[in-house]
């Protein structure tokens, strides 16, 4: 049996000709960058995440600079991020000049230690740390009380890393409406994914949504009328007419997630594996369903790949290890969680369309590598 991480022809298919007829309406009105289909993607997607404002854009990745940007965040400041996440968090403060400033994770959840951004406040640093980006890492959200409380205390900005966990909630709120601004990422494979890239910004605060729609176009409000100095970063129509149809599936979409990650757990708990942990003040949509092996992963990874399962690692090497941010000046053990999770984890397979005898089909697989 051949079981892929993700099968998006079988997400496609049931939902095939809404999504055709969307993209008819687009290529008809032959309006392609942002227009009244962005903004009606924007009004839903504001709704659903009760949030006064959702700001379409190119990316994910381009969600979180500009986020930083329009919160007035400049070269040299430092922005603390988890080291156990993917590039494009400290990338992105990277990009617009921003020193990153890597943080442990939890061991149990793999989010941001909240008591590890506590002490790297309060030591001293040749970099003003201005911002904080907690990633609601695989699909739960982090301890946003916890950071909330710091950000207070140090006068920092907030900027949630929701690309993984847009639909979970934290304490009844969705993911993203709780610091200043919550940065989306539509890639294909993330549970709302467009036809390529796509992202959004979502925050209760007028002046700053506004800040935000002027620097993804050139710094333009209206034609040929720069106020400031922008980016291109605008969310195209095409991306913005998928995801409207795609978006009023996902509540039905993660609630899947959910039970195939019950029915994992209920199947794996006798074996000596780390199930995934929720926090009780979170819940949890499954972008990953990640499973902890005690030592080292390699070796339930390869085996479940021989039987045709695509097991993957996210991800290998923390950030503040990786070849990019060598100039940072880390170094091995500096930060002790995140390195031992980079060898322990890797995923299972988990998406909705998946079917109960592929889900056999994976535990009966873990339960043979397990038990020899």
């Amino acid at each position: 049996m051949k079981i892929p991480a993700l099968d998006l022809k079988k997400q496609i298919a049931p939902i095939r000709g809404e999504l055709d007829a969307a993209i008819k309406e687009v290529i008809d009105h032959a309006g392609f960058i942002l227009g009244e289909r962005v903004e009606r993607f924007e009004r839903h997607v504001a709704q659903y995440c009760n949030v006064k404002y959702a700001i379409g854009v190119s990316n994910g990745t381009d969600a979180l600079s500009l986020a930083l940007l329009a919160l007035g965040i400049k070269s040299g400041e430092g922005v603390i991020c988890p080291a156990f996440t993917y590039y494009a968090t400290a990338g992105a403060a990277a990009a617009i000049g921003a020193v990153p400033v890597f943080a442990d994770i939890d061991k149990d959840t793999y989010n941001i230690s909240v008591e590890s951004v506590r002490k790297i406040l309060a030591r001293k640093s040749k970099v003003k740390i201005k911002a904080v980006i907690p990633v609601h890492l695989y699909g739960q959200c982090a301890n946003m009380s916890g950071i909330l409380k710091l950000a207070r205390k140090y006068g920092l900005k907030v900027v949630e890393d929701a690309a993984q966990s847009f639909g979970a909630e934290y304490k009844g709120k969705k993911s993203g409406t709780l610091g200043d601004c919550g940065a989306v990422s539509f890639y294909p494979g993330k549970n709302l994914g467009a036809f390529g890239d796509a992202g959004a910004i979502l925050t209760n605060n007028k002046s700053l949504a506004e800040k935000i729609k002027i620097l993804r176009n050139q710094g333009n409000r209206n034609n040929y009328i720069h106020l400031i100095l922008g980016r291109n970063n605008r969310l195209d129509s095409l991306q913005a007419a998928v995801l409207g149809v795609k978006l009023k599936y996902l509540a039905g979409w993660n609630n899947k997630r959910m039970e195939i990650a019950e029915f994992y757990n209920r199947n794996l708990a006798s074996l000596p594996i780390k199930v995934p942990f929720v926090a009780d003040f979170t819940t949890h949509i499954y972008h990953q369903y990640v499973l902890r092996v005690q030592g080292q992963s390699k070796g339930l990874l390869e085996y479940l790949r021989q039987k045709g399962i695509d097991s993957r690692v996210f991800y290998p090497i923390p950030l503040h290890l990786q070849e990019c941010f060598k100039y940072l000046g880390y170094k091995k053990g500096d930060l002790p969680e995140a390195e031992i999770a980079a060898r322990q984890i890797l995923t299972l397979p988990i998406y909705p369309e998946l079917s109960r005898e592929e889900q056999d089909y994976i535990i009966q697989s873990v339960k043979e590598y397990v038990n020899g």
